[in-house]
């Protein structure tokens, strides 16, 4: 069994803890999360009872595709996104090299609350941003280290996987 949902801003990726976790949305016994979302990340997240598959998804060694939605502030540069493209040297190493891309705001995101901070004399962009691997907020980490702090990020697909159809809080198998 595979299930797609659609994790809210603030939700834990855990069945238990303080605050809004996943049992808030799922009532299917003994599925589990295949890889992580940050509390303050959104986006698709993959759900299974098959601990084979589990590790599929979720182990680098798989090297499958996650696409994100990333909107930053500031415009790149052309530098900017070569360097997200080659990889970038992060505290704990180098990245693979990414696939990134300038893009228009996604149609109809829905609004996160709490919204992103706003200043009018700061232009915020969006990219759509694939990596092979999954380090502790690293979306984040390859963004700031280019001059390009995140402002939200949304998992958009895993794999052949996407979130195409699901509203916050939503999931399908």
């Amino acid at each position: 069994m595979l299930i797609l949902f659609n994790k809210p801003y603030g939700t834990l990726c855990q069945f238990s803890g303080e605050g809004e976790t996943l049992a808030d949305f799922i009532k299917i016994p003994n599925v589990y999360p295949a890889g992580r979302l940050d509390k303050d990340s959104e986006g698709l997240l993959l759900l299974t009872d098959d601990g084979k598959l589990q590790h599929q998804i979720a182990h680098p060694r798989h090297k499958q595709w996650k696409t994100y939605w990333v909107q930053v502030e500031g415009v790149p540069s052309n530098d900017s996104l070569e360097d997200l493209k080659k990889g970038v040297e992060l505290k704990d190493g180098p990245t693979r090299p990414a696939r990134v891309k300038i893009m228009d705001e996604p149609k109809d995101l829905w609004p996160r609350n709490p919204p992103i901070r706003h200043r009018a004399q700061i232009p915020t962009t969006w990219l759509s941003l694939s990596i092979r691997e999954g380090r502790n907020r690293q979306i984040r980490r390859m963004t700031a280290a280019v001059g390009l702090p995140t402002l939200r990020l949304i998992r958009y697909q895993i794999a052949e996987h996407t979130l195409d159809g699901l509203k916050p809080g939503e999931w399908r198998f």
